[in-house]
């Protein structure tokens, strides 16, 4: 396997797929004081920030009233807003080529209940497309490859799905050098693409894993378990919290019998996926260098995303001092993005901004 993709360390690499990847148990009893010695609970709940309060006005419409109002303004101060910042972004993107990242879900549509509804605007959709015609766009999702392509139907980006365990990206004769897991794909009618899984030996394991979440789980109510293929997302949005303890307690019982699968926490989700060390910012870092972009002192890549997650991508730019994160949030939150925006509505502003800069550039 290449060194990139091996698991974290050489004394904690666990057994290869096949060869004492689980053990002999089905299903582990635990102890529900697991979740919370080892901040898993503390982990779900700081994942999942309090919705904000609804009060009647005196209009008799309904007013969001956010009681951390003054907090997240001083938070601002840190992260400041990307569209009051616009013109700084353009001076550091002068004479260079600008390279977009997205996320999907919290960035390009709204969080909603139902994952299966979390579908962009029109509006959005022809935002982003303007945005591919120029510059080199591509969205990197915790979904499913095919997921997410279905939900953007967008043929002029590069997508990556399963936090970048599943991408397709343009063909480049160097990727095959360095990274052998990478094919030519045609997935794309008339358009050649490469098409890189990092994770594949781990596909029949994660098949296994979804069907045993998807038992152990359905009998919690509001409970819902997604395949992405190279990852398994167990969403708990609509569980009553206090039965959240359950949740997690089950999904940790489970992964004790598969050393070589962790789980890591978004946005009211676990997210069980295997333990290679690959992520969103080295996805970032692969489609740079299979767009030629890679090791470039006229490249800005930018990054907008929403979720714990995306902070793989963020901090790879801050370290790297390649380019600039952007967090979608409309609370405080701690992160290795530079900039920030609200939410959806907000992001589509930024990017027609940064569309409009580029028809007065010419």
């Amino acid at each position: 396997m290449h060194s990139s993709l091996q698991a974290y360390s050489e004394q904690d690499s666990p057994p290869s797929p096949g060869k004492g990847s689980r053990s002999n148990s089905r299903k582990s009893t635990g102890n529900v004081d697991d979740v919370r010695s080892n901040g898993w609970l503390d982990a779900m709940k700081a994942s999942s920030p309090p919705r904000k309060k609804l009060i009647k006005g005196f209009s008799n419409q309904v007013a969001s009233i956010d009681d951390d109002f003054e907090d997240y303004c001083s938070w601002m101060l840190e992260y400041p807003s990307a569209l009051d910042s616009f013109e700084e972004i353009i001076d550091l993107a002068m004479d260079k080529k600008i390279a977009m990242f997205l996320d999907y879900d919290g960035t390009l549509s709204p969080i909603v209940d139902d994952p299966n509804c979390a579908f962009m605007s029109e509006s959005m959709r022809s935002t982003v497309r303007s945005v591919a015609k120029h510059f080199p766009t591509a969205i990197i999702s915790g979904r499913s490859r095919d997921k997410v392509f279905d939900l953007v139907k967008l043929t002029e980006l590069y997508y990556a799905g399963s936090h970048g365990m599943d991408i397709i990206g343009p063909v480049s004769e160097t990727l095959s050098k360095n990274h052998p897991n990478c094919v030519k794909s045609n997935d794309h009618p008339g358009k050649e693409t490469t098409l890189f899984q990092p994770a594949r030996e781990f596909l029949s394991m994660i098949d296994e894993i979804f069907r045993i979440l998807v038992e152990i789980t359905k009998d919690i109510q509001g409970a819902k378990v997604e395949n992405h293929k190279f990852c398994v997302s167990v969403h708990y949005r609509n569980v009553e919290e206090n039965n959240w303890t359950t949740i997690g307690q089950r999904v940790h019982d489970v992964l004790k019998d598969y050393p070589l699968l962790r789980s890591t926490h978004g946005r009211k989700v676990l997210e069980v996926r295997p333990v290679i060390d690959w992520n969103k910012g080295k996805a970032v870092e692969f489609l740079l260098e299979s767009l030629g972009l890679a090791d470039r002192n006229d490249v800005l890549p930018i990054y907008i995303g929403d979720d714990k997650t995306d902070e793989d991508a963020f901090k790879m730019l801050r370290e790297s001092n390649r380019g600039y994160g952007i967090l979608v949030s409309s609370v405080r939150k701690e992160s290795n993005a530079f900039y920030s925006l609200r939410d959806p509505n907000e992001v589509m502003k930024f990017l027609q901004l940064l569309v409009n800069w580029k028809n007065q550039e010419r």
